[in-house]
C-alpha cells in the first residue's frame, strides 16, 4: 500500500514524539494511508470547525447549516441560496431549512433578484450583521492560532498550494466509477 509522502518512517524523532499524543488510528489515517490528503484536510477542517460551530450554537443558537448560510451572506450580500449550496456542499433541502429559520429569526431578509425577477437574493438584517461581526474576530483568531506553527513563507506557500487545488477542482470527477463497470 502506498503511504503518504510524509509517512511516519520519514518523520524526525521530535515530530514522531509529538504524534505519540494522537490516537493510533488517527496516525494511521493521516500518515499510513494512500488517501492521506483528504484525511488530513478533513482533520484540519474539523479541528477548526468543531470548536467554532459549538461556540456559535451555544452563544447564538445557530446550528451549522444556519451559520454557514449567515456567514456566506455576510461575506457577500445579495447572494442566492443556490450559490451557498454550490460553495458549501450542503444539500439544497438542508440549506433551504436553514435559510427559512434565519428568515424567521429575522437574521436574513430575502429580496427579488434585480437581475432575475424569478429568483431571490439574501441580505443580512442588522441582527444578522451583528452576529457575523461578533463571530469573525474569534474565527480569525482561531485560524491565526492554527497557522502559528508555520512561518510567513510557509503560510504563503500553503495558500498557493491550496489555490492550485481549488482552481483545479472543477476538473475532478463528480461521480466515481469503478473500473470495468458500465457507465
Amino acid at each position: 500500500m502506498r503511504r503518504s509522502p510524509t509517512s511516519l518512517s520519514r518523520v524526525d524523532p521530535e515530530r514522531e514524539a509529538a504524534l505519540g499524543g494522537l490516537d493510533p488510528l488517527t496516525v494511521t489515517k493521516l500518515w499510513e494511508n494512500p488517501c492521506w490528503l483528504s484525511f488530513r484536510l478533513n482533520f484540519v477542517a474539523f479541528r477548526f470547525n468543531d470548536p467554532v460551530y459549538r461556540w456559535i450554537e451555544t452563544r447564538y443558537g445557530l446550528v451549522r447549516p444556519e451559520f454557514v448560510a449567515l456567514y456566506a451572506v455576510g461575506l457577500r450580500e445579495g447572494v442566492a441560496a443556490k450559490n451557498i449550496v454550490a460553495s458549501s456542499g450542503l444539500p439544497k433541502n438542508t440549506l433551504s431549512r436553514a435559510v427559512q429559520k434565519l428568515l424567521q429569526r429575522r437574521l436574513l431578509r430575502r429580496e427579488t433578484d434585480p437581475t432575475d425577477l424569478r429568483s431571490y437574493v439574501l441580505h443580512l438584517t442588522p441582527a444578522g450583521r451583528k452576529i457575523f461581526d461578533e463571530t469573525m474576530p474569534l474565527m480569525v483568531q482561531h485560524q491565526t492560532a492554527m497557522l502559528a506553527c508555520l512561518s510567513e513563507d510557509e503560510q504563503r506557500q500553503l495558500c498557493t498550494l491550496m489555490d492550485k487545488l481549488v482552481i483545479a477542482s472543477p476538473a475532478w470527477p463528480n461521480e466515481l466509477e469503478q473500473e470495468g463497470t458500465p457507465s
